[in-house]
C-alpha cells in the first residue's frame, strides 16, 4: 500500500481506492481505507467523500469488522438528504444498495433493540418506494429479521413476497438470492430441494464475490445426510480453497469446521482452527462468532469423546488449550452470544439452533478427503471379532474351542483367539497339550523370533503324547530359522524331523495334517534356498511335488490341506516365474487364487491375485492386472492390513488411470491415500496416493479439488524418497490447476520452482517446458518484466534442442509483452520480426513434407500475430498518420499470412479466411471499402461447397457478410 501523501487529485485518490480494494480482507485494508477518506476530506470535491465513505464501508463490510459499517453509512445518508446532487448516478445506487447491508449487519448485532430493526426495515421500504424500486430486496429483508427470530408464519409471508416481486437492480445477485432460498428450505428440512435450488450456483451458472463460496458450505452437511459423501467431499475441498483467504467469512468456515467434525476428520478440523485465530475473539460480527464457537464445541466435545479431552488443541491465544478445557470455554461462550440474541429478539429459537447444532452426532466415522490427516480416532483392529455381549467373560474351556475353531479353519485373528487362552492358562491348570497348542501358536505369531518357543511346544507336545505334532513343530522351528537367515542351519535341521515324519506316516502312526505339515516346512526352506541363492530349484520343486502328492485330493473339507495343496501351487508357480516361464506362473498362481477362494478363504488368495498383477503388467496385460488388482481388493476384504489396501488402490488407479478411466482411478487413489494415512505411511506411501489422486483430478477438470491435495502432497514428496520427478511432475500439476483458478503469481511459483530442479536434468524439455509455462503464468499475473525474462530464458532452452516451433512461440510472447514494458512498440516489433526470421531460416532446405508443414502454419500464425500487433500497438492519441502507417503495415503482415496459409490448402483453410476477414476489417479502416468486399467474397467463394452446419464455417460467412455491408448499402 502507497502512503496517503501521494494523493494530490481526485484521481489520485480513486487509483487508491482501487488498489486498496485489491487487498486482502482484514484491518490493514480498513485502516487505509480511513486513511483515504481524511485524504478525500482535504480535497473540496464533495463526490470524493462520498465515494471515500463508500469505499470505506465496503471494506467494513467484507470484513471481521462490520460493526464499524453503520458510522460511515448515517454518514453517507446525511449528505443524501443534505446535498443529493453530490451524488453521481454511480453512487446514488450504491447508497441503496447498501441498506440491505445495514438491514443484516443490525440483525448481527444483538445490542442493537429488535425495534430499531424494524424501525430500520420501514425506513428501507418507505425510501425504496420513493426512488421506483421493486419491494423485493425489503421483503427478502423482512424475511431474514422473521426467520432470524423464528416467525416462521411471517418468514414465510415474506419469502413469498419475496419470490413474487419483481427483480430489480436493488435485487441482490441470482447467487445470493438462491442461497438464501435454499437456506430456507434446509431448515425446514427440505435438504433435497435446499441443493435443487442451489444448482446453478454450484455449477457456475451463477457467481459473485461471496458465491459460490457460501453455498459450497452450506451443502456440505445436507450432502452428508442425504449420503451424497462424493459431493461433499468434493464441495468441502473446492469451497474452503476459496474461503481460506477471505477474513470476512468466519460462518462459511465454520461451515468446514463443522463438516471435519461430523466426518471423523478431527484431525483436520484442528488445522483449520489453528490457520485462523483471530476467529475466536474477532467481535465485529457477534452471529459469526457464535456459529464459529458453536462448532468449536461440535469439535471439541468429540475429541473428549473419543478419549482426546488431554490433547493440546489450537484456541484462543494467550494461554494453552486442552480439548476438554476449550469444550467448555467454546460452549459458555456460544450460549452466552445466543441469550443475548435471544433476549433481544424475545424468542429461544437462536439459543435452541446453536444447542442443536452443537449436539450432532457424526454423520461418517471417517470420510476420506485426499489430503493429509492423521486419525485422532484410534483405528480399530482390522477386522474385530465382535462377541455377543455375555454376563460374565468366557471360560477358558469356552476360549479353548474358539481358538481351536479358528485356527482349525484357518480363520483371521486365530493367534489373537489363542493369546487370550494363554492369558486364562496363566491361573489355571492345564495340561500338556494345551500348554503345547499355547506354545505352538505363540511361537507363529513371532516370526522369525520364534524358533525355540517351536521348540518348547515340540516338547510339550511330546509329553503329550503326539509324537507328529512334535515332529512338526519342531520343522516349524527350522523353517523360521530359514527365515531367520540361517538357512544352513535350517537345511541340516529339517532333515531329522521329515524322515521321521515319513516313517510314523507309513507305520500309521501319525496323520496327514501332521506329515503334511512338515513336508510343507521342508518346501518352503528349500524354496528360501532359490529365492536367497539362486540354486536348488530341481531339489524344492521335487519337494513340492511330493507334498502335493501326498494332500492332493485330500482335502475335502480340511481346509488346512487344501490350504497346503494351494501354497503348494503357488511355490510351482514361484519356480516357473524364476525359470522365465511367466505365463506358467501366472496360471498357477490362478490356480493357488481359485483353490482359496473355493475352500471359503478368499483373504489367502490376494498374495497370488497381486502376483498375477504383477506378471500381467510386466507382459502388457493391463486387463489381467486389472482383473487380478480387483480380484485381490474383493477376496482381502476387511482382513488385509492397512498398508496392502493401500498399495492395491494405488496399484488399480494406476491401471485404470492408464487406460483413461481417471474418474474410478481417482476413487482409487482416494482409498489409497486413506489407507496410508491409517498404516502411519502418509509421508511416503501416502504422498504417491496424494500425487496420482491430484493428477487424475485435474485430468477430471476438477481443478480446486486437484490443487488442494496435490498441496497435500508436495508437503511430503521429497526427491531422496519420491525421486525428484514425482516432486516436479506434483508442481507441474499444481501450476496447472492454479492457472486455470486464476491464481497466476502461485501458478508462476510452481512452474519456477519445477523448472529449476528439471534445470538439472540431461534431457531439457521439460525444463523448456517450464520455463514456457512459468512466463505465461508471469504474464497473467501482470509481471510483464520477469515473463520476458522467464520467455527468454524457454527460447534459449528451445534454440539449444532445435525446437524451432517454441522458440518462435516465445519470441512472439515476448513481442505482445513489450508492448506492456520500456521495449514498447519498437521492442514488440524486433521480437515479431525475429521471429518471422526464424521460421523462414528454418524452412530453407527442410525436406519433410510433414515437418515442412507444421512449420509453414508457424510461419502463417507468425505473420498474422505480427499483423494483430501492429493494429493494436496504436496509442489512442496517435496522429492520423501514425495510424495510418500502422495500419498499413499490419495489413501488409496479415497479406503476408494469407499467402502462407495458402500454400497449405484445405489444412490452411480457416486459418487463411481468418486472416482474409482481418485484412478487410483493415481495408475498411483505411477507407478502401472495394477492397474490403473483395476480401469478404473471397472468404464466401472459399466456403462455397463448405458444410454449412460447421461452426467455424457459419461464423466465416456472418462475419464476411457483415463486412460486406457497407459495399451493398
Amino acid at each position: 500500500m502507497g502512503a496517503t501523501g501521494g494523493i494530490a487529485d481526485f484521481d489520485a485518490l480513486r487509483r487508491a481506492m482501487a488498489e486498496n480494494s485489491e487487498e486482502p480482507e482484514g484491518p490493514a485494508r480498513n485502516a487505509r481505507a480511513e486513511q483515504l477518506l481524511a485524504e478525500a476530506e482535504k480535497l473540496n470535491v464533495p463526490l470524493a467523500v462520498v465515494e471515500a465513505l463508500g469505499h470505506q464501508l465496503k471494506v467494513y463490510n467484507y470484513s471481521s469488522e462490520k460493526d464499524k459499517m453503520f458510522v460511515p453509512f448515517a454518514r453517507l445518508l446525511r449528505l443524501w438528504d443534505e446535498r443529493p446532487g453530490d451524488f453521481d448516478e454511480y453512487e446514488t445506487h450504491s447508497l441503496y444498495w447498501v441498506f440491505k447491508w445495514m438491514s443484516a449487519g443490525m440483525l448481527d448485532q444483538p445490542h442493537i433493540p429488535l425495534a430499531s430493526v424494524e424501525k430500520w426495515l420501514g425506513e428501507m421500504e418507505h425510501r425504496y418506494r420513493l426512488a421506483g424500486h421493486s419491494e423485493r430486496a425489503v421483503r427478502s429483508a423482512e424475511f431474514s429479521v422473521a426467520a432470524h427470530i423464528g416467525d416462521f408464519p411471517r418468514a414465510e409471508r415474506a419469502y413469498a413476497a419475496w419470490l413474487a416481486a419483481d427483480r430489480d437492480r436493488m435485487a441482490d445477485c441470482h447467487a445470493c438470492e438462491l442461497h438464501g432460498q435454499g437456506g430456507w428450505q434446509l431448515r425446514n428440512g427440505r435438504d433435497a430441494e435446499a441443493l435443487e435450488l442451489w444448482r446453478p450456483v454450484l455449477e457456475g451458472e451463477y457467481s459473485c464475490a461471496h458465491e459460490p463460496h457460501t453455498v459450497l458450505a452450506s451443502s456440505l452437511v445436507p450432502l452428508l445426510r442425504l449420503g451424497r459423501t462424493d459431493e461433499a467431499r468434493a464441495h468441502h475441498l473446492r469451497g474452503f480453497r476459496l474461503v481460506r483467504p477471505m477474513e470476512s467469512m468466519r460462518g462459511a468456515y465454520a461451515d468446514h469446521v463443522e463438516f471435519c467434525a461430523l466426518t471423523g476428520n478431527e484431525a483436520r478440523g484442528l488445522e483449520l482452527l489453528a490457520e485462523r485465530p483471530a476467529y475466536f475473539t474477532d467481535a465485529g460480527q457477534p452471529r459469526s462468532r457464535m456459529d464459529f464457537l458453536a462448532v468449536v464445541t461440535l469439535l471439541m466435545e468429540r475429541l473428549a469423546g473419543l478419549g482426546l479431552g488431554d490433547q493440546r488443541v489450537p484456541g484462543p491465544a494467550g494461554r494453552a488449550w486442552s480439548a476438554a478445557e476449550l469444550a467448555g470455554h467454546a460452549r459458555a461462550e456460544a450460549l452466552e452470544l445466543a441469550a443475548r440474541f435471544d433476549a433481544r429478539n424475545g424468542t429461544s429459537y437462536v439459543g435452541d439452533r446453536v444447542r442443536e447444532r452443537m449436539e450432532q452426532r457424526p454423520l461418517a466415522d471417517r470420510l476420506p478427503l485426499g489430503v493429509r490427516a492423521a486419525r485422532t480416532a484410534p483405528a480399530g483392529p482390522v477386522a474385530p471379532v465382535v462377541r455377543a455381549p455375555a454376563q460374565e467373560p468366557p471360560s477358558l474351556s469356552e476360549l479353548l474351542a474358539e481358538a481351536r475353531r479358528l485356527s482349525d479353519t484357518l480363520q483371521p485373528h486365530a493367534l489373537e483367539a489363542w493369546a487370550a487362552v494363554a492369558e486364562a492358562a496363566e491361573s489355571t491348570e492345564v495340561d500338556a497339550y494345551v500348554r503345547a497348542e499355547v506354545a505352538d501358536h505363540t511361537a507363529m505369531g513371532r516370526g522369525p523370533e520364534g524358533a525355540e518357543m517351536f521348540e518348547r511346544a515340540a516338547e510339550l507336545y511330546a509329553q503329550a503324547g503326539d509324537e507328529g505334532e512334535a515332529i512338526a513343530a519342531r520343522a516349524r522351528a527350522a523353517y523360521v530359522r530359514a527365515l531367520a537367515g540361517e538357512l544352513d542351519v535350517a537345511t541340516a535341521a529339517i532333515g531329522e524331523p521329515y524322515d521321521r515324519i515319513l516313517a510314523l506316516y507309513a507305520d500309521e502312526a501319525t496323520g496327514v495334517r501332521q506329515t503334511a505339515s512338515v513336508l510343507m516346512s521342508r518346501a518352503r526352506i528349500l524354496m528360501r534356498r532359490v529365492h536367497e541363492r539362486s540354486e536348488g530349484a530341481w531339489e524344492a520343486e521335487q519337494a513340492v511335488r511330493e507334498l502335493l502328492a501326498l494332500v492332493g485330493g485330500r482335502g475335502g473339507s480340511d481346509v488346512r490341506l487344501v490350504s497346503r495343496a494351494a501354497e503348494g501351487r503357488a511355490m510351482l508357480a514361484e519356480l516357473a516365474e524364476h525359470a522365465g516361464d511367466e505365463e506358467r506362473a501366472a496360471e498357477l498362481f490362478r490356480q493357488a487364487s481359485a483353490q482359496f477362494v473355493g475352500a471359503e478363504l478368499p483373504w489367502f488368495a490376494v498374495e497370488y491375485e497381486v502376483r498375477v498383477a504383477a506378471l500381467a503388467h510386466e507382459q502388457g496385460d493391463m486387463a489381467e492386472a486389472e482383473r487380478a488388482l480387483r480380484a485381490a481388493l474383493e477376496h482381502g476384504g476387511p482382513h488385509v492390513e492397512a498398508v496392502g489396501r493401500a498399495q492395491l488402490h494405488l496399484q488399480l488407479a494406476e491401471v485404470l488411470g492408464g487406460r483413461g478411466a481417471a474418474e474410478e482411478a481417482a476413487e482409487h487413489a482416494l482409498q489409497a491415500a486413506h489407507w496410508a494415512d491409517e498404516a502411519g505411511e502418509s509421508a511416503t506411501l501416502g504422498a504417491w496416493a496424494r500425487h496420482q489422486l491430484g493428477g487424475l483430478l485435474l485430468r477430471q477438470g476438477r481443478f480446486a479439488e486437484a490443487a488442494e491435495v496435490l498441496e497435500s502432497a508436495l508437503a511430503d514428496l521429497s526427491a531422496e524418497t519420491h525421486g525428484d520427478g514425482a516432486v516436479v511432475q506434483t508442481q507441474w500439476w499444481l501450476g496447472d490447476c492454479l492457472s486455470e483458478l486464476g491464481e497466476h503469481h502461485a501458478a508462476a511459483e510452481r512452474r519456477l520452482q519445477a523448472a529449476e530442479t528439471a534445470r538439472h536434468w540431461p534431457e531439457q524439455h521439460d525444463h523448456a517446458t517450464l520455463a514456457h509455462l512459468a512466463a505465461e503464468s508471469l504474464g497473467n499475473a501482470g509481471l510483464a518484466a520477469e515473463a520476458d525474462r522467464a520467455y527468454a530464458r524457454a527460447g534459449e532452452l528451445w534454440r539449444a534442442m532445435g525446437n524451432v516451433h517454441f522458440l518462435v512461440r516465445s519470441l512472439r510472447a515476448r513481442a505482445w509483452l513489450a508492448l506492456r514494458t520500456e521495449a514498447g512498440t519498437a521492442g514488440a516489433r524486433r521480437l515479431m520480426t525475429a521471429a518471422v526470421t526464424e521460421c523462414e531460416t528454418a524452412l530453407t532446405g527442410l525436406r519433410d513434407p510433414a515437418a515442412r508443414e507444421r512449420l509453414t502454419g508457424e510461419l502463417g500464425h507468425t505473420h498474422r500475430q505480427f499483423g494483430d500487433l501492429l493494429a493494436r500497438s496504436v496509442p489512442e492519441d496517435a496522429q492520423d498518420a501514425a495510424i495510418q502507417d500502422a495500419f498499413e503495415a499490419a495489413l501488409a503482415e496479415t497479406t503476408a499470412a494469407i499467402a502462407v496459409f495458402a500454400e497449405l490448402g484445405a489444412d490452411g483453410l480457416h486459418s487463411r479466411t481468418g486472416a482474409e476477414l482481418a485484412a478487410g476489417w483493415l481495408e475498411a479502416d483505411l477507407s478502401r471499402p472495394a477492397d474490403a468486399a473483395a476480401r469478404a467474397r473471397a472468404v464466401l467463394d472459399a466456403y462455397r461447397d463448405a458444410d454449412p452446419e460447421d461452426d467455424t464455417v457459419r461464423a466465416r460467412r456472418a462475419e464476411a457478410r457483415q463486412l460486406l455491408e457497407p459495399a451493398e448499402s
